[in-house]
């Protein structure tokens, strides 16, 4: 799962940030914080299955390290079939 920006707050809803590491845009920090999670400043953070960036701004290296994620994946499953 991937999420950039705002996004990270529809993961606060679901109930899948506590003790996972995250990044997203500043106004949305707090509450991942309130919510368990280990918030950090970085362009891109991938936490297991879960990739999060901050801002469009970060959209080149958000969308290099999704791509090499689920391509990885996609692989993986190949493999294991």
């Amino acid at each position: 799962m991937a999420a950039i920006c705002h996004g990270p707050w529809t993961l606060i809803e679901a109930g899948v940030v506590e003790g996972r590491t995250l990044t997203s845009f500043p106004s949305v920090r707090t509450d991942l914080r309130n919510a368990g999670a280990v918030v950090v400043d970085q362009d891109v953070v991938v936490d297991g299955d879960l990739i999060t960036s901050r801002s469009p701004d970060d959209l080149p290296t958000f969308c290099d390290t999704m791509g090499a994620k689920f391509a990885s994946n996609s692989t993986q499953e190949k493999v294991m079939s």
